[in-house]
């Protein structure tokens, strides 16, 4: 362990290899001081310097390797043995046998030069550690796949135990700190933390006859993770109710509320819909990651020539942007995109949206309040007094809503906003049906984005085939031509043999063919 014997501050060899500023070490050692928290963690939450770069230079000062964590298979036994206590404690995670001596073992660490961590390893297994580097955020949420269900179900037997409706009576005045050990304060926590890890859209908790089930939307798709006895429902609803600030009392009306959830260092934004059924309340939430909605242009997965009729719609002085498809297809993340794109110093940007989803520093947002008679339209009518270049609509919905977006959009502005369709034509179409006259459509929307969620075969087990006569029809290929296509397969790593999903697009400018179209009666 000789490694360990001359310890460089890594905060200095971060600034010496040019990562960040002694400014910016500066301000990280005080909130490391604040928070009582790993440096690197700090410098990495605080954006001063990527994983990657402060991996490469605790690897180089120590002479270790650092791993991939992801989709490595593990060693059962060796978990077993350390044991979660010890592994959560100092954030580690053995991961098998040393293939150049077999009485060793290799441990993935956050902190590789914590000697008292590597101390109790080598006594709980009585072998000598050859530690390498693993960031935290991947250890914990490693150690969470193997040990967080199990936690769940043990809280779930805890609350049993106990009176059932102990929690069901739950007061809005209740300490957060001195329920964090509650049962059911752990199965809700693990709920959200499990479909953080799972990548999932949505969690579904599900009254039944004789249990409750807890269902996750990974790409897409809904599968059940959890299964908890019926007398557990009114104490979970309760505790969700609490924390996204709904009545816990109201139990006959459908709710909606919100609530932030932080899960290995990033912050999520959960939307909450409780909605009252034959066997209790359903509730669904929804995830979004606070940081997930402002992204680049690149990063949406555009074709070349999608990217040039997107940068086209967005460059209009004027008009409206539509931007539409099914629930769950990324609008909002398309809309806040262009938004991104858009927001300068020069213009002035104002959204109304309900709720507002992500904060876009420069931009003014606005929440619908319906209560306080703060409507889309009620919004709208203001807002076109604040002198507004931009306006971005969270949905057409009415067709008040739809008239006042399109008086915005000829009167100057460049309005966005999305709209529940299913294809680019069908836009227009369905602006029509909501009272706008066919003509004045076609002066005032300049380019209409349709767009689907579709899932992505993993990489490393899709299987390879053949085209049948079949596919090569569907996919317009000459039966004559060979043509390899492949199929999901199933592994450690993916969801039934997918991983991930990537968006497609359909973009139709409004040119000046369309336009005279639009002057006559047309169907989609």
């Amino acid at each position: 362990m000789a490694i360990f014997g001359n310890r460089i501050r890594v905060g200095d060899l971060l600034v010496q290899k040019g990562y960040m500023t002694d400014d910016q070490l500066s301000q990280a050692l005080e909130m490391q001081r604040e928070k009582k928290g790993k440096l690197g963690e700090v410098l990495i939450e605080m954006g001063f310097v990527t994983e990657e770069q402060f991996a490469g230079v605790i690897c180089d000062q120590l002479g270790i390797k650092s791993v991939e964590l992801n989709g490595l298979k593990l060693d059962e036994q060796l978990i077993q043995t350390v044991g979660e206590d010890i592994m959560r404690k100092d954030t580690l995670l053995p991961i098998g046998y040393d293939e150049e001596d077999f009485n060793k073992i290799v441990v993935a660490m956050s902190d590789p030069m914590n000697l008292g961590a590597i101390d109790d390893v080598q006594i709980i297994t009585g072998m000598e550690v050859t530690p390498v580097y693993a960031s935290s955020s991947a250890i914990n949420i490693r150690i969470d796949k193997i040990f967080g269900k199990r936690q769940a179900m043990q809280a779930a037997e805890e609350f049993e135990a106990q009176h059932a409706d102990e929690f069901g009576q739950l007061e809005e005045e209740e300490d957060d700190d001195a329920l964090s050990d509650a049962p059911i304060v752990k199965i809700v926590n693990t709920i959200l933390d499990e479909s953080v890890r799972m990548d999932s859209s949505d969690i579904h908790i599900e009254p039944m006859e004789d249990r409750v089930r807890v269902r996750f939307r990974v790409d897409g798709v809904l599968q059940e993770v959890f299964s908890y006895n019926y007398n557990v429902l009114a104490a979970m609803v309760a505790r969700i109710k609490i924390v996204s600030g709904l009545d816990i009392s109201e139990k006959r009306k459908p709710q909606d509320g919100r609530l932030t959830r932080i899960v290995d260092g990033e912050e999520y934004d959960v939307r909450v819909s409780i909605l009252p059924t034959v066997y209790g309340e359903k509730t669904v939430m929804r995830m979004t990651k606070k940081r997930g909605l402002t992204r680049e242009k690149k990063h949406l997965g555009l074709y070349p020539d999608d990217e040039k009729k997107l940068d086209s719609i967005t460059h209009n002085p004027h008009g409206i942007i539509l931007v539409t498809g099914p629930t769950g297809s990324g609008k909002s993340t398309t809309c806040y995109t262009v938004l991104h794109e858009l927001n300068k110093e020069t213009v002035n940007i104002i959204t109304v949206e309900d709720p507002v989803e992500a904060n876009v520093p420069g931009v003014n947002q606005v929440q619908v309040n319906v209560k306080a008679e703060l409507t889309f339209a009620s919004a709208l009518r203001s807002i076109l007094r604040q002198d507004p270049d931009i306006i971005m609509i969270g949905e057409i919905r009415d067709g008040e809503t739809a008239n006042i977006a399109v008086k915005a959009s000829i009167t100057g502005h460049l309005v966005i906003s999305t709209l529940h369709t299913n294809s680019t034509s069908a836009s227009i179409t369905r602006l029509i049906d909501m009272g706008v006259e066919a003509y004045i459509i076609g002066d005032a929307v300049v380019g209409i984005i349709a767009q689907r969620l579709v899932r992505r075969l993993c990489p490393k087990c899709k299987i390879p085939h053949e085209a049948t006569e079949r596919e090569k029809d569907i996919l317009g290929v000459p039966q004559s031509e060979n043509l390899i296509i492949y199929e999901p397969g199933g592994c450690e790593e993916c969801n039934k043999g997918y991983k991930g999903r990537k968006a497609i697009y359909e973009i139709m400018p409004i040119t000046s063919g369309i336009r005279k179209i639009l002057h006559q009666k047309v169907t989609a």
